[in-house]
């Protein structure tokens, strides 16, 4: 059985997974209004894997008999910014995510809560993966530039990131 502060802490967090779900969903249409098409793939594929994230937590709290809850979802922000603002935003996102789940894994070590360590420590190697994808779009996007044709060849660039996962 879980403690309150880890079922607290996992609602949490199945909250924060929904909106950066909605949060990506989001930044795809900022960018395919754009007509940034391979960034609004990438962007809304990103999404579908936020909402499997938070099937995964919601399914871990009721299999360990507590109750998950779907708390209230703040609305992502819907202005028009740069391609790179854009990354950048989402790069600080998922630094914030990370941050969460190693709150939750402090907060399960320190309860010797051992099914919830093995359990989020999926969550600490994809967001190692997330941190290091958008690390390494910043990167292309800086040395791309979004002078002239820059953000065409960045859009063809993150869209190409599709097929390789």
């Amino acid at each position: 059985m879980l403690s309150k502060t880890i079922v607290d802490q996992l609602n949490e967090q199945i909250a924060l997974e929904l909106y950066s779900s909605n949060l990506y969903l989001q930044m795809s249409a900022l960018a395919e209004v754009k007509g940034l098409g391979g960034c609004g793939a990438f962007l809304r594929a990103q999404a579908r894997e936020e909402l499997e994230h938070m099937y995964r937590l919601f399914k871990y709290v009721y299999e360990t008999g507590a109750l998950p809850v779907i708390g209230e979802i703040k609305a992502p922000p819907t202005e028009a910014v740069s391609v790179s603002k854009l990354f950048e935003n989402v790069y600080e996102h998922e630094k914030f995510i990370t941050s969460k789940i190693n709150a939750l894994m402090d907060s399960a070590i320190k309860e010797n809560d051992h099914s919830t360590v093995n359990f989020l420590q999926w969550y600490v190697s994809e967001q190692h993966e997330e941190e290091h994808l958008f690390h390494m779009i910043l990167e292309k996007i800086e040395n791309i530039g979004e002078e002239g044709s820059g953000v065409y060849f960045i859009d063809r660039a993150v869209g190409e990131l599709l097929r390789k996962k």
